[in-house]
């Protein structure tokens, strides 16, 4: 049943609208310019690549920043939930729901100590609408008292979550609200956007959560655009957009060649002209005057030509420049996989009752059984702090189990979410070669190319890269050195990744020919890789 959310304040269609606004980063460079949205009563998800300036258009639908062109009108109230936030020294959850003042008032009244004050102030229906809402986000029971900090980083959303519902404002607007939450916290938060009888702009990849979006808003570098419904009718316009812009560009080279051709074939025939003029006037049979006129006319229409041929070309090579640019905006990302030999047959993990304890003593996995033969794929589950990223640490041989046994008899790899194979420090190149010494600085650029890290993009320092460059990298290095690991451990590998990262990554775990080993709470990521079979922790 839903929960009993106070109404947001009724007001203009449009809550929030964006008129011709520019925002740029620090050092100037443009993120979008001459932009115009509005935001209204409807769900919007906003998608693109990792720089597009997606939590930038937050911050302006939220107030928290200010355009660097345009105006910005707001004509509800509008509350924003960030991605993480390290709570206050101290903060309690009633400090956090903005909720402490009105409970302690209440305190004192029903203690006698009241003031006039208080009874003016005391809202007789706090108590209710506070466990209405922590009820709503699955912190039933949660003591207002309780210090924040003893909560874990996806209590931490839920609780944040609670109090913008607490607070009824008329548009929500939330930045990557999923992330760092397990399977039961993202079908949380999917289904309180749903029912939220206000506004939502939500900066998001889970695909979940955006199929449960009334329109789609892509900034790219060629600008905004809207699309109607949820993500998969997002996705299908943009495959037939994808498909579309390839003939379009196939189309504008086919013209380009054949103008290209034409102007050739006319230099020719003019140049024959010419000859022929030329021998014509050799024979001295006509008057110069007659000649010179001749020469003229010959002339005139030659610039006529030239004038005509130049003009075709350049409409041409304008027209072919817009369809690559078409391509390159819907073009997807590539990242190949090089073959790892690894045989249907062979022992690629066993665990045998595996444990692991904390120095205090305290259980924090096990035991688990787990045997992977050949190039088959396990997802690890489970909600959050039941161990799962310890577990993958265990199978890596990060840590030696406290009971029990892991036998890995193949080359391995561990990717976690922040690819912390990768140091902030380094070059491209200089990560490449730590990881495989044996590899010159040529060879190391070779195979940073093959992942489309081109030319100079090997010297960017890691900490430069954003998430979806981060895991590009790493795979680089980890499988395109002189043996490839015959099995990649990956830990929530799609939980900083824009949308076409995640399917750049999905199309390449999916033509990988070894063992997988996945900890991820998205099921379209899971299916996409193939990945069927699980084990749940917890």
């Amino acid at each position: 049943m839903p929960s009993p959310f106070l109404a947001p304040s009724l007001s203009a269609s449009a809550l929030v609208t964006l008129d011709r606004v520019a925002a740029r980063t620090p050092d100037g460079s443009t993120l979008f310019s001459d932009l115009s949205l509005a935001f209204g009563r409807e769900r919007t998800g906003v998608v693109g690549r990792n720089g597009a300036g997606k939590t930038t258009l937050l911050r302006l639908v939220a107030g928290l920043a200010d355009p660097a062109e345009g105006a910005v009108s707001r004509a509800g109230r509008v509350a924003w939930l960030e991605q993480r936030r390290e709570p206050a020294p101290g903060e309690t959850v009633a400090q956090a729901l903005s909720a402490a003042d009105g409970l302690a008032a209440i305190a004192r009244v029903l203690a006698g100590e009241g003031t006039p004050d208080d009874f003016d102030a005391a809202d007789w229906t706090l108590e209710d609408r506070i466990a209405a809402a922590l009820a709503d986000v699955g912190l039933s029971g949660l003591d207002p008292a309780r210090p924040v900090a003893t909560l874990s980083g996806g209590e931490q959303t839920r609780l944040r979550l609670a109090g913008l519902l607490l607070d009824a404002p008329d548009l929500l607007v939330l930045d990557e609200p999923t992330n760092h939450l397990d399977r039961d916290g993202r079908a949380m938060v999917a289904d309180v956007l749903g029912r939220w009888p206000g506004g939502v702009v939500v900066v998001s990849h889970d695909r979940a959560l955006l199929r449960r979006m009334d329109r789609i808003v892509e900034l790219s570098s060629l600008g905004p655009a809207v699309y109607g419904g949820g993500y998969d009718l997002y996705a299908e316009r943009k495959a037939a957009e994808r498909a579309a812009a390839e003939r379009g560009l196939e189309a504008a080279e086919r013209e380009a060649g054949r103008i290209a051709r034409e102007s050739q074939r006319a230099v020719e025939k003019k140049a024959r002209r010419d000859k022929a003029g030329r021998a014509f006037a050799d024979k001295g049979s006509e008057p110069k005057i007659v000649l010179g006129a001749m020469a003229e006319r010959a002339e005139l229409s030659g610039a006529r030509e030239r004038k005509l041929a130049e003009k075709r070309e350049a409409e041409a090579e304008a027209a072919l420049g817009e369809a690559r640019e078409r391509v390159e905006r819907v073009r997807a990302l590539a990242i190949p996989m090089p073959s790892t030999g690894l045989a249907t047959g062979r022992t690629v993990l066993v665990l045998e009752e595996a444990e692991w304890f904390a120095p205090g003593g305290r259980r924090i996995v096990g035991p688990v059984s787990l045997r992977l033969t050949g190039p088959e794929g396990v997802a690890v589950t489970g909600p959050n702090g039941a161990g799962k990223s310890t577990l993958l640490r265990l199978i890596s041989g990060e840590l030696t189990p406290s009971a029990g046994g892991v036998e890995r008899p193949v080359a391995a790899a561990l990717l976690d979410q922040e690819a912390a194979i990768l140091h902030p420090e380094e070059t491209l190149v200089e990560a490449y070669r730590r990881i495989n010494p044996e590899a010159t600085p040529n060879a190391a650029r070779a195979a940073l190319a093959r992942f489309l890290f081109r030319n100079t993009a090997g010297d960017k320092r890691v900490s430069a890269l954003s998430g979806g460059e981060r895991l590009r990298a790493a795979l680089a290095c980890v499988m395109t050195g002189a043996k490839p690991p015959q099995l990649l451990i990956l830990d929530e590998p799609t939980n900083h990744l824009d949308l076409d990262s995640v399917t750049a990554v999905e199309a390449a775990l999916a033509a990988y020919d070894g063992a997988l080993v996945v900890v991820s709470h998205d099921p379209d990521f899971l299916q996409a890789i193939g990945v069927e079979r699980s084990i749940e922790l917890g």
